[in-house]
């Protein structure tokens, strides 16, 4: 063993070659129902990042952890290898995407497997080749099928940099601006082909309660994504427009309507632009949806309320939508904040028509009007001032009024608009589409499948607008001349249902194979960044179930379990190359080990936060496996000094024994909760025991020996390759990867309840030394409480008694301690809410006469437990369950 450690290099290509060459994590297709753990693909750019390193360790590390629990576990990987980088970067470069894609692709393959992840590489899917994107056009087929494509006319967002059409999803921020360029998006009507996913929206909606095993926040995002509102449209007739639909969720308001507005590209107002100087430089230059204020200009116009039959100004607002229900709203000041905002900048009126309910409200009187000069109340409550309706609750009215105004339904909105997924690019699956000018747009037949990419042209623009000779087709529907559709699919197609691939990725005659799908899907454990809680998640969630209602897949979500994995930091920074922070995960593994690498990003914090990268913590970390490799081969080579393997084992034998079985059951818990910080912390501080232990007295060999048995096991998800070889070190039979994971004779309750007893303890005795002043104690007594104490906390835990005294009481064996159990009992009362369980006497005597070394090394000095029935009545009379006494002598 060097000075800088262990030979990290040597011993991670060893066991990588060895694990290679046994097939250590191949699942084989009549696997019954393998454990599927699933990291979110990558986009191959060149260069793994740390953002990649923690997401595949964290799956890695679980795959391993459920295989030595004795699952199969399927765990694959793949490239998500369409895209527009590629072909940015080709055309810099003067070469075509696909060579610079598989390039990047063979770099990233070679530096996952020098990370060890335990990757089934036989099922290994990319998918820019035709046998993965012709599965991509057969689905297609099949939802052009199921009536689930269209082509239409519509305003899209366009980006000019990337030159191709964004979803709704692509576009971030207030700002507006395209997800991989960061440029300012904006608009373009365009013939495009959309995926009716608004067919699906009310199922994607209500199963998101079912997804227990997701995070709320991801959740939630996919409810306001979707934005299911209900509410009512009601038409407002405005001269010489006739009648203008308003969609609102508070027709209990509309007597409280005080303006109209339209959006700045709503007809009406297109229309009035070209004749209304004040419109058309509000439209052009002066609307600003992303402001901070609403803003408007007035038209002229006036719109009939149907409710009340009075006329009121029409407005054209940069607040209103076009995509947001009608584009058009009634406008009520006085219980909406952006209208009461607008209403206060034009000098509109707000007038309320909806009071709070009083809390003494009989339900007839109407209550007096709200204060609304300076906020709008935006509560339900009691409508007033609203002609026949006045007095009613605000749901109630809704139903009435919805019923009597005339041309008022009652409807549902949608945020959610279809997927549309046209790209103006070329490095992306060929929509199977020929127009003919006799037939239309025909969808290719399942037989003429795949239709594959011409050779790429660097050219500006759409590559495939070039390339004629490809385009130039037959019909197949009349065999006349046809052209083929020239725009490619958006790559969140081909996520949207890669995991259902990795059950057969060899199959030519369908994309997955049924039967294997429906016996291994969902996915048990999926992996990956939350930036991808909307637009991959919603699609694959769509797709499922579009294929579970025309393919006959069993399964309608495809993830059970979601972990969105925090990002990893440089000083409070997101790594970037743009900010030159990036810290090159090969650079780590070259100069410490994959495993130091993986093992540090493991514990710094749970999968979940973000976290800072230090340097410091990795050369930590590093130690510690040094000294983890240390200890190991130095018990191995005879050089730890052991106790007669047949003598009886002593107390501080009993409690390494005890943290050895603490440590099984708190990881075990904590690697099946994702939590790999917690459980590393229990492994590690194991190591730190068993050091401790070698220090202060000869191990018991049994002891020792299965101590750092188990710490290897505990360790071997995370730190697989150095496992591995104090594994084999320890003359251990087979791979640890395929070893049993460790058992505990305890629970983690009682582990807890007796580590809190240990610490706490501890604590007590360096109070008492340091407030007695003592500097040299001579001997330390703990006193364990008497039995009848312990009865008394489990009466009261138990209890809902008003009078727990009583009820103590009424029990012989505690009323006959007198004065003494009327104080305990007292003590009990009083704190009642913070009661707890603890261990039983003979439990807590135990536990404290193992961990009575720990105190002796501390203080110098010999330490004696005590039960209650052999100690000073004095002592004894402080001693409650879970806080022995402690007497000092000194």
């Amino acid at each position: 063993m060097s000075q800088e450690g262990y030979d990290h290099a040597t011993v991670e290509e060893r066991w990588q070659e060895a694990w290679d060459d046994a097939d250590v994590y191949h699942v084989p297709d009549d696997a019954d129902d393998p454990t599927y753990v699933l990291g979110m693909y990558p986009y191959p750019s060149g260069k793994l990042h740390m953002g990649h390193v923690r997401n595949y360790t964290i799956t890695d590390a679980y795959a391993r952890y459920r295989r030595m629990r004795g699952d199969d576990v399927l765990h694959p990987m793949g490239w998500d290898a369409f895209g527009l980088p590629a072909e940015n970067a080709a055309k810099e470069r003067d070469t075509n995407p696909r060579d610079w894609t598989f390039d990047c692709i063979d770099t990233m393959r070679g530096q996952m497997k020098s990370m060890g992840f335990g990757y089934d590489w036989d099922r290994e899917v990319t998918t820019c080749t035709p046998d993965y994107y012709r599965w991509n056009q057969w689905l297609f087929g099949r939802f052009h099928d199921a009536g689930l494509v269209e082509r239409r006319d519509a305003e899209v967002n366009w980006c000019p940099s990337c030159e191709t059409v964004l979803a709704d999803e692509q576009v971030e921020g207030d700002a507006e601006l395209c997800w991989r360029c960061d440029t300012p998006v904006g608009t373009r009507e365009l013939d495009q082909w959309f995926l009716k996913i608004t067919e699906y929206a009310d199922e994607l909606l209500e199963a998101i309660d079912d997804l227990e095993g997701w995070p709320d926040s991801v959740r939630q995002m996919q409810r306001n994504w979707i934005g299911r509102q209900y509410g009512s449209e009601v038409d407002f007739r405005i001269d010489g427009y006739g009648d203008v639909t308003a969609f609102t969720t508070r027709i209990d308001t509309i007597y409280g309507a005080t303006f109209f507005a339209i959006a700045p590209d709503h007809p009406i107002a297109e229309e009035l632009a070209e004749e209304d100087a004040d419109v058309r430089r509000f439209v052009e230059e002066e609307a600003d949806p992303d402001g901070d204020e609403p803003n408007g200009v007035e038209t002229g116009l006036t719109a009939t309320n149907p409710a009340t039959g009075e006329e009121i100004p029409v407005y054209v607002a940069d607040f209103v939508l076009s995509d947001v229900g009608t584009g058009a709203l009634m406008a009520v000041p006085a219980h909406d904040e952006r209208d009461h905002a607008f209403a206060t900048e034009k000098s509109v009126e707000i007038r309320p028509v909806v009071a709070p309910e009083p809390d003494d409200w009989d339900g007839e009187t109407v209550p007096d009007a709200p204060d609304v000069e300076d906020a709008a109340f935006t509560e339900d409550g009691v409508l007033i001032d609203s002609g026949e309706y006045a007095g009613l609750d605000s749901e109630t009215a809704r139903e009435r009024i919805t019923a009597d105004v005339e041309g008022a339904t009652e409807t549902t909105q949608y945020r959610l608009r279809d997927w549309g997924i046209s790209r103006q690019r070329y490095w992306g699956t060929p929509i199977p589409v020929v127009h003919c000018d006799d037939c239309g747009a025909v969808p290719v037949p399942d037989e003429d499948l795949p239709v594959e990419l011409p050779e790429f042209i660097n050219t500006t623009g759409n590559p495939l607008d070039a390339a004629e000779e490809w385009q130039a087709t037959t019909c197949p529907d009349c065999g006349g001349p046809a052209t083929r559709e020239t725009d490619t699919m958006d790559t969140f197609v081909d996520s949207s249902w890669y995991f259902l691939r990795y059950v057969s990725p060899d199959l030519e005659d369908a994309p997955f194979e049924l039967d294997r799908a429906n016996d291994w899907m969902p996915v048990d454990q999926y992996v990956g960044g939350i930036e991808h809680a909307v637009m991959h998640l919603l699609y694959s969630r769509f797709l499922t179930k579009v294929l579970a209602d025309e393919e006959g897949l069993d399964h309608r979500e495809p993830f059970t379990n979601l972990l969105a994995q925090g990002m990893v930091q440089l000083e409070g920074e997101k790594m970037s190359k743009s900010k030159g922070n990036v810290v090159s995960p090969q650079r780590i593994v070259d100069e410490y080990g994959a495993d130091t690498a993986r093992l540090f990003m493991m514990e710094a914090a749970q999968p979940e936060r973000d976290f800072d990268w230090s340097e410091e913590g990795v050369r930590s970390t590093h130690r510690f496996l040094t000294r983890l490799s240390d200890l190991v081969e130095a018990y191995a080579a005879g050089e730890v000094a052991t106790a007669d393997s047949d003598a009886d084992r002593d107390t501080i034998d009993d409690y390494v024994a005890d943290e050895t079985d603490a440590a099984v059951a708190i990881a075990g818990a904590e690697y099946d909760d994702l939590t790999f910080n917690v459980a590393l912390r229990e492994a590690q501080e194991l190591v730190r025991t068993l050091r401790s232990y070698r220090e202060h007295a000869d191990p018991h060999p049994e002891v020792f020996e299965r101590g750092v048995d188990v710490a290897v096991r505990l360790l071997a998800p995370v730190a697989p390759h150095l496992a591995e070889e104090l594994w084999q070190t320890l003359g251990r039979d087979g791979f640890v990867a395929e070893a049993d994971w460790p058992t505990a004779s305890v629970d983690r309750e009682t582990v807890e309840r007796r580590r809190r007893l240990v610490a706490n303890t501890r604590e007590d005795v360096r109070d008492i030394v340091e407030v007695a002043g003592i500097d040299d104690p001579e001997r330390i007594d703990v006193v364990v409480a008497p039995d009848w104490k312990y009865d008394a906390l489990a009466i009261a835990i138990d209890s809902d008694a008003d009078n727990l005294i009583s009820e103590l009481m009424a029990e012989s064996h505690i009323r006959e301690r007198g004065d003494d159990a009327a104080s305990y009992g007292q003590d009990l009362q009083a704190n009642r809410e913070a009661l707890r369980e603890t261990l039983d006497g003979d439990a807590e005597y135990d536990a404290l006469r193992a961990a009575a070394w720990l105190i002796e090394r501390e203080f110098d000095a010999p330490v004696r437990v005590e039960r209650a029935a052999d100690a000073d009545a004095g002592v004894v009379s402080k001693a409650e369950p879970g806080r022995p006494a402690i007497d000092i002598v000194e």
